[in-house]
This record gives C-alpha cells, structure tokens and sequence, in this order.
C-alpha cells in the first residue's frame, strides 16, 4: 500500500470505532470492487431493496448488479412515484451515500427534497450507506460546507437545475425555486441497532 492508502486504512479504523459508539456498523473496504462484495454479503438475496440519488452507488455497479441479480428491486424512478415511495418505505434495505461523515463519526446529509434523508431516519429495516474516503470531513460544520460547496454544485449543473451554485460554483446560500439545500440532516446515532450500516471506501466516489 501507498502512504495515501495506509493513511485511508487508519483513519477509517478510528471512524469506524466512532460509528460504534454510535450505534452504526462500520466497515472499510479499500477498493469498490470490495466495497460492492461487501455489500452484497450484507444484503440477502431475495431482500427488497430501494435505494437513493447515488453517483457512488452507480460507481460501484451496485445498483445494476441488484437489477440483474436475486433481489427485489425497488427503482424509485420507475412506475408510480407515490407506490415506489411505500414500498421503500416498507423494503428490507435502502441503500445512500452520504454528503460528509465526520472523522466522529456523524452522518452529514442535505436534500432537496428529503426524498432520501426521510428513509436513513425511519422506514426501510436496514439502511446501507456508502461513501468514499474523498467525503470524510473534521466536523459537522465543514461537512455541511462541504456538501454546499463541493457536492451541491456538480450535483444542481447534472440535474439541470439553474442556482447561483450551478451558475458560479460555489454556494450562495440561496433560497431560488430550483435550490437542492432544502433538508439538512445530522445524523448522530442510530437509535435502532444493527439498522445503519456504513461501508467506508478507500477511493474516491460520488461528489
């Protein structure tokens, strides 16, 4: 391993033993060829299973492999919007990113719709998040700024939303009709056990 490697390896064993403490599985795996293993050691075949806006989640193929394979697959995007939003509701497993964990290991997340925020803090049994080394931040008020200012804008330019960020490239703390910042989510702990279960990846993924 590299020296940027090994750093990525120790960080995420401290992060991981910070999840603990708050109620969240954590896992480090260094490439996402391992994360999308892991990740399907932990979901059961069979299991119903929806899932959130990811880049990182298409990164890795795991939403494809979860089309093609044993599961039921819950694609939010296809059919009724209300019938797909119950049945994620009520699936086995959601799967997300996260927009920032914190080297504590709190959950930094922000929405425009809470259309994915609303499944990590209630519904779905269990809820996978995975997200890459590049999004691990010192603590909640960089994570939001990182979410603001590096996630936000390349996330408005692919959903062709027209916001000052979009615009500039930076967050202008707008409130415009097309604005994604609506939500803001801070997850601390999980109050369920064995519920949240988070893959950290040695790579960089998502935004």
């Amino acid at each position: 391993m590299n020296p940027k490697q090994i750093s990525f390896q120790n960080t995420a064993k401290t992060m991981i033993a910070n999840l603990e403490k708050r109620n969240m599985s954590g896992y480090y795996c260094a490439t996402k060829e391992e994360a999308l293993a892991k990740a399907l050691e932990l979901i059961p075949e069979t299991s119903s299973v929806g899932w959130g806006g990811s880049m990182t989640m298409e990164e890795i193929g795991l939403i494809q492999t979860l089309k093609e394979g044993n599961y039921d697959a819950i694609d939010r995007m296809q059919g009724d919007k209300k019938e797909q939003a119950t049945k994620i509701f009520n699936a086995d497993w959601f799967l997300m990113s996260a927009n920032a964990i914190t080297l504590d290991g709190e959950l930094i997340n922000i929405d425009g719709t809470a259309n994915r925020i609303c499944y990590l803090c209630f519904g779905p049994e269990h809820v996978l998040v995975i997200a890459g080394m590049n999004k691990v931040v010192t603590d909640v008020p960089s994570g939001i700024a990182r979410v603001r200012n590096m996630a936000t804008p390349p996330n408005t330019t692919r959903l062709h939303k027209d916001t000052p960020c979009a615009r500039f490239g930076r967050c202008m703390n707008c409130l415009e009709p097309d604005c994604i910042c609506n939500q803001i989510l801070v997850t601390r702990r999980s109050g369920q056990t064995g519920r949240i279960h988070v893959i950290l990846v040695g790579e960089e993924l998502g935004y």
